[in-house]
């Protein structure tokens, strides 16, 4: 009897080796072919459709702190800039790489935000590639087949953004206050996040 106790131990333990074992390659595999971002993005973003993940937006938009406007980055086609360019917008801001799995995961909602408020003119997106190869960024968007304002990270003010996170989203009103800064992944393509990201355009005031 304890033979065969002993017999059924070693093969519960070869197998539990075994599935281990494939479990483990299968993960090295991702790692090797880079294919574990985006299943790890896809996995999140079924995460994210439960909706149970959203940005905090604040009860009030009064006596909010000062948003720098020191935050510097370059468009597609390498000029130079900072956030002075969209003042007296309200900005969406998001801090991003091709890399990171959260912002994979994210950004559909994002995309579906900007689809419902780029035709407004006082509101601003600006998504902001921490990849060392901005090509990478490029060729993410156009496989996918989105069409936000990205950019190449240069350099930032210290003080404001001070996240070492991503994906990190803040929200700047056309006032220049910091009005929200979200550390990691959130769902944005929400009536509550839109309405509350207008009302700090020029027209609410």
């Amino acid at each position: 009897m304890n033979k065969e106790k002993k017999k059924d131990n070693k093969g519960s333990l070869r197998r539990t080796l075994i599935e281990w074992g494939v479990i483990l390659g299968v993960i090295g595999l991702l790692y090797i072919t880079g294919w574990h971002t985006q299943v790890l993005g896809t996995m999140q973003r079924g995460l994210l459709a439960t909706g149970l993940i959203k940005p905090d937006i604040p009860a009030e938009t009064e006596n909010l702190p000062e948003a720098s406007r020191e935050f510097y980055f370059a468009d597609l086609n390498g000029s130079v800039s900072s956030l002075n360019e969209f003042e007296g917008k309200a900005v969406f801001l998001n801090i991003w790489a091709t890399w990171c799995p959260p912002c994979i995961a994210e950004m559909p909602s994002i995309q579906a935000l900007y689809n419902d408020v780029k035709d407004n003119q006082n509101v601003a997106f600006v998504l902001v590639s921490m990849d060392e190869d901005f090509e990478k960024a490029k060729a993410f968007m156009e496989k996918r087949e989105y069409d936000l304002p990205i950019y190449h990270y240069r350099t930032k003010a210290p003080g404001t953004y001070q996240s070492t996170v991503i994906p990190t989203t803040y929200v700047i009103s056309a006032d220049g206050k910091l009005a929200m800064e979200k550390r990691g992944l959130a769902k944005y393509d929400t009536d509550e996040f839109k309405d509350f990201l207008i009302s700090l355009a020029p027209s609410a005031f």
